[in-house]
């Protein structure tokens, strides 16, 4: 018999990036008193690692809970990036309902639409909360039209189109069901979601049913399974089955061994979870995405949608440099093996595969996704080598190539059009729309291959003044659309190992871009600069000057030596060509030549040139 749980809410918030969904989550635990009065605490305080802090996003899922007049509200903050859209499909499935989250300056994004899209399809209701009203150039009411319009787009039913309306802002700390309104808390965004967002349905005496939707890991307990409880209920010490949707001869029995909910920002360990309350499970080894945890006497799937394929592939391999081993604590393969298979753990986005002992393809949804990878694993002591990324291809039954496509929407002030569009069709995208949009802004649509963006963000920066905004989804596969080269300049290679010097650097300086000061360690194939030509130029940075006994006037002026220019991680992985690595220590980024040796990489080059 199936009942309604009315003390329970289950609701994810889904927004674009940026748009304020942390801070907005911030605000519902301070006011809901999960904090003690004079607790200090950080903003966006479920950003909890330190590149989530410091870039301003969130990657992983997070789950928190909050009580309101005695409604237990279990919230999930989502990722807006579409690098970690597998990370938004697969959380949906715990909820009923989720608050839209649009800023009231910006309106919708096209990453708004990729989110609300994915909701509407498991057909959750929407409460919208349109937040930064206190924006001065805030324009909410033409906010709601847009969100009304992109509703109807997305063939949203009777009931979804009669949503809600919440004006908040989530940095003040509060929320109106109407600008006129000076109501000074989070109030009407709580009774909305209490009001609105459906209380979760399920069978009480029904075997235990959990579709696992998110995985954790922990280094004492190992891996642990957040899911809802959909029918029955769930005991520690229970003996279970684990099913899986995809995979029909899947059955292992096992036991539960510790059971928490959501308290806060605390997972509270429990005996007993009801259906509907969102559960983590820990003391099952080998627990995937996907698993069901049901009764061994009726075991039962529930289906789960396939989390989408990679569409991007870098070579992670152990360096091999001249400087190898000086800096990091973990270089050898069986770290750097373990590392990368452990992330499977809690990433389902992700593949590892083992090309030789020393060297393993790693497949991920973007540059982004790959970044924060070797992002984390370099603060955690790691050196290693990367590849310049590239995308995965498919064949089709005729055994045609096809490669994966994506739309690309580009709101750009109206002076930077032509240069976008310019470049952006030199990398093979097709200009499919062009709007204008708020201000002297137009969005500009591409349908563009993912090959064509590899590299691209910087120069769209650069072109675009740091004005731009760039978005992009995942389209599908299509046709191959012809080679492109990523990059019109060479590079400035160091001839031989040692210590830069200023004398060096000078003569260098006359060649391009340099990368590094004087000081600095280099050695043979090291890409220290880059040249103002199409082709490479191989230079001597560690060459003094001879001395003599004949002094010309002036001669010994100071050397005025140019500021290098030091690249980000994301910056080196976009620079890099494909005869190219860049070794990743936890205290340096250095570009270099996958030959090192100048006679054997001129040889490789004409080579390469006869076979094509």
């Amino acid at each position: 018999m199936r009942s309604t749980r009315t003390d329970v809410r289950n609701v994810a918030i889904i927004a674009h990036v940026d748009h304020g969904k942390t801070t907005l989550v911030d605000q519902l635990l301070r006011q809901s008193g999960v904090f003690r009065a004079n607790q200090e605490v950080v903003d966006r305080v479920m950003d909890s690692n330190d590149i989530e802090r410091e870039r301003g996003i969130t990657i992983l899922s997070k789950n928190t809970a909050v009580n309101y007049d005695g409604v237990k509200i279990n919230i999930i903050d989502t990722p807006g990036h579409a690098d970690f859209g597998g990370e938004v499909e697969r959380v949906l499935k715990m909820v009923n309902g989720v608050v839209l989250v649009v800023d009231a300056f910006e309106g919708t994004m096209p990453q708004t639409r990729f989110v609300l899209k994915k909701a509407l399809e498991l057909s959750l209701d929407v409460v919208v909360c349109v937040n930064k009203c206190d924006r001065p150039e805030a324009r909410p009411d033409e906010v709601v039209d847009e969100v009304l319009e992109l509703l109807m787009d997305l063939d949203a039913t009777d009931q979804q189109l009669e949503c809600p309306f919440i004006f908040a802002s989530a940095r003040g700390g509060w929320a109106r069901t109407s600008m006129d309104s000076d109501n000074a808390d989070m109030k009407p965004l709580f009774e909305a979601i209490i009001n609105h967002i459906p209380a979760p349905e399920g069978d009480p005496e029904a075997p235990t049913q959990i579709l696992i939707s998110t995985i954790d890991y922990n280094e004492y307990v190992g891996r642990i399974g957040v899911g809802k409880v959909d029918n029955g209920s769930i005991r520690v010490n229970q003996e279970v089955a684990i099913v899986n949707h995809h995979e029909p001869d899947k059955l292992r029995r096992v036991k539960i061994g510790k059971l928490y909910e959501y308290e806060g920002l605390n997972r509270v360990e429990v005996k007993e979870a009801e259906f509907g309350s969102i559960v983590a499970v820990s003391g099952i080894s080998d627990l995937h995405i996907g698993d069901t945890i049901t009764s061994p006497e009726s075991p039962e799937s529930i289906p789960f949608q396939k989390i989408s394929e990679p569409t991007i592939s870098m070579n992670f391999m152990v360096n091999d440099s001249p400087l190898a081993g000086q800096e990091g604590q973990y270089i050898t393969s069986r770290h750097l093996r373990d590392r990368l298979f452990r992330e499977l753990n809690t990433d389902v986005s992700l593949r590892v595969e083992e090309l030789t002992p020393d060297c393993f393809k790693v497949s991920g949804r973007g540059e982004l996704h790959l970044s924060v990878l070797i992002e984390n694993m370099r603060r955690e002591g790691f050196e290693f080598a990367v590849s310049k990324a590239e995308v995965i291809y498919h064949y089709d039954e005729r055994d045609k190539r096809q490669e994966p496509m994506e739309i690309a929407f580009v709101d750009v002030p109206d002076e930077f059009t032509g240069a976008v569009i310019q470049k952006l069709t030199s990398r093979k995208g097709e200009l499919i729309g062009m709007t204008p949009i708020h201000g002297n802004f137009t969005r500009l649509e591409f349908n563009i291959p993912s090959r064509g963006l590899i590299g691209y963000r910087g120069e769209f920066l650069t072109d675009t003044k740091g004005n731009g905004i760039l978005n992009t989804e995942f389209e599908g596969y299509g046709p191959y659309k012809g080679d492109m080269f990523y990059r019109k300049t060479g590079s400035i290679i160091a001839y031989e190992s040692g210590e830069a010097v200023a004398y060096g650097l000078f003569q260098a300086q006359e060649r391009g871009q340099l990368f590094i000061g004087a000081g600095v360690k280099v050695y043979a194939g090291m890409v220290i600069g880059q040249s103002g030509k199409s082709e490479d130029v191989e230079v001597n940075v560690c060459k003094t000057k001879k001395l003599t006994n004949t002094r010309a006037s002036g001669s010994d002026d100071a050397l005025k030596l140019v500021t290098p220019k030091v690249m980000s991680l994301e910056q080196c992985l976009e620079f890099i060509d494909t005869d190219e690595l860049l070794e990743v220590t936890p205290e340096n980024l250095r570009i270099r030549k996958k030959i090192l040796d100048p006679t054997l990489r001129k040889r490789a080059m004409i080579k390469q040139k006869q076979n094509s």
